[in-house]
């Protein structure tokens, strides 16, 4: 039975990044820098022909996906943008900590959300509700390799939700640019909602998997 190769890569870098701001909605541009750090990257690593790719529709992911990818015309899936940080969105840690919210939103606790933004649930099920969406649909068209170039906070959410070896979200942070290749297998798939996570991304060129 065949696998199903997806790439998951993080947008390149943004000056509001940097700045340790909360960017979600907010959408802002690719930093010169982002955009130079892309460029090398794409040229001393290999980041491998892809039959499908899709993105976030946020400027910082669709300039991300033209430079890594700019053979493939992206497929714009609007539930891959970033988390709706309402009223905390473009603040600093420092600025937010005004908010009672705050500090329970960090830690986690069920059913807080910024004001006039998304909770961790609603999130994590638009996300996941959008990646399944996709990966059933490679595989009912048979396309066997795939990237989303998508934001950090939805590929920590795709990863600690389903998959192999499970980790918490924070285990799955990656740098701008980079991200991980998961192995969608169709019977692990339709029994447990689960996939192989099977390397980093992108890849060096001496160290190219199998």
């Amino acid at each position: 039975m065949k696998s199903y190769t997806i790439h998951l890569i993080r947008n390149g870098l943004t000056d509001e990044t940097l700045e340790g701001r909360y960017i979600g909605h907010t959408n802002v541009e690719l930093s010169e820098d982002g955009m130079a750090q892309l460029a090398q990257m794409k040229e001393e690593l290999i980041y491998p022909p892809v039959e499908a790719l899709f993105t976030s529709p946020l400027k910082r992911c669709t300039k991300t996906a033209e430079i890594l990818y700019p053979d493939n015309k992206p497929i714009v899936i609007d539930g891959f943008i970033e988390y709706n940080f309402g009223e905390f969105e473009n603040k600093t840690a420092e600025q937010l900590e005004k908010y009672e919210e705050f500090s329970r939103w960090l830690a986690g606790e069920k059913g807080v959300r910024p004001p006039y933004g998304e909770s961790n649930e609603d999130f994590a099920k638009r996300v996941c509700e959008t990646f399944e969406k996709v990966a059933e649909g490679l595989m009912k068209t048979g396309t066997t390799s795939a990237a989303i170039v998508t934001h950090g906070g939805v590929i920590m959410t795709i990863l600690a939700a389903y998959g192999i070896p499970e980790y918490p979200m924070h285990e799955w942070l990656t740098p701008n640019g980079c991200g991980f290749t998961i192995k969608v297998n169709p019977s692990l798939w339709m029994r447990a909602k689960k996939f192989e996570v099977f390397s980093e991304y992108p890849y060096e060129r001496e160290k190219l998997p199998d």
